[in-house]
């Protein structure tokens, strides 16, 4: 797979297995990424790989979420990272 290797920067990039860590190369490229990493997640997994790996994934920030809800035509709500960022305030609450 051609996507950036910066992506990676805590781990051996030439050591990815890119079919049984896929939530975690998704997650990357969709927080992290730039365009052509993205059509190189959607070339080699599917928007519909994309899309159920997204939605179990409870580790989104709120601009990767709104990415991902206007892509797919889903309501943030129906994401399960949704509810673990409404539970967990952040350090600063003022």
């Amino acid at each position: 797979m051609n996507v950036s290797r910066v992506l990676f920067w805590d781990t051996n990039y030439d050591t990815i297995d890119w079919d049984n860590n896929v939530r975690y190369i998704i997650e990357r490229v969709v927080t992290y990424g730039n365009l052509s990493d993205w059509n190189s997640i959607q070339a080699y997994y599917g928007l519909d790989r994309i899309r159920d790996e997204m939605m179990q994934s409870r580790d989104l920030d709120r601009k990767t979420l709104s990415f991902l809800s206007c892509i797919f035509d889903i309501p943030k709500e129906q994401f399960r990272c949704f509810n673990t960022i409404q539970s967990n305030p952040g350090h600063w609450v003022y």
